[in-house]
């Protein structure tokens, strides 16, 4: 068998996938996306659930997604389903970078309820860039189980996944406006708000709906 001067870069780039710098692992990272091979992909998963530095991770990401979807597909779906939050929450950035929908199915409701915060923002954005015409009425139902969750990052990005599903989200929000917890009812308002006026900022619109669920209102609408 040759070897060729391509192999011997990408294993070394491999093994500095490795090393204590996170500057090398960038440069690495760099290395396999730029010369693609689909006998890296599984190391370059497996790297995504451990890596520490956030900008190696996304150039992990980048390199991924400079192979054939049918070479990592496989390996990002089971991913989704590993135990280690950061393998779960990765895997997931990578397939809304993808883009493909054939990964669809392993967007759970397990998944967009994940205990984890990250792992569940990274859900939501994927099932938002992945769902299937016709069913974001039923992805809008199932992320509005969500609202009031969490810190203001949190409930942010779950906002903005469900304006993302336009119109097929007014039912979802308009059901949580009644619902007997305020802060749900705060954040089903406060998303409505962001619905109708996208430059209104998220912090204006939950002080907004703040007010209306302290004076007795649900602030429903008919959109």
């Amino acid at each position: 068998m040759t070897i060729t001067r391509q192999d011997t870069d990408g294993h070394r780039a491999l093994r500095e996938l490795e090393d204590d710098r996170s500057s090398v692992r960038l440069r690495a990272a760099l290395a396999v996306g730029t010369a693609p091979d689909p006998r890296f992909v599984d190391k370059l998963v497996e790297r995504c659930a451990i890596e520490p530095d956030f900008f190696v991770r996304d150039m992990l990401t980048w390199a991924l997604t400079r192979h054939p979807v049918a070479v990592t597909l496989p390996g990002l779906v089971r991913e989704v389903r590993s135990g280690r939050a950061q393998a779960r929450s990765q895997a997931l950035h990578t397939l809304s970078k993808i883009g493909d929908r054939r990964a669809w199915p392993a967007i759970t409701r397990t998944l967009l309820s994940d205990a984890d915060d990250e792992v569940a923002r990274s859900a939501w954005r994927t099932a938002v860039a992945l769902v299937p015409e016709g069913e974001e009425a039923g992805l809008a139902a199932v992320l509005a189980t969500q609202l009031g969750r969490g810190e203001r990052e949190t409930q942010l990005s779950l906002s903005r996944a469900l304006v993302a599903l336009g119109e097929a989200v007014a039912p979802a929000l308009r059901a949580a406006t009644t619902e007997p917890d305020p802060r749900v009812r705060v954040h089903a308002l406060a998303t409505q708000r962001l619905r109708r006026d996208p430059d209104a900022g998220f912090e204006y619109a939950i002080e907004e709906a703040k007010r209306v669920v302290a004076l007795g209102g649900s602030g429903q609408e008919g959109r």
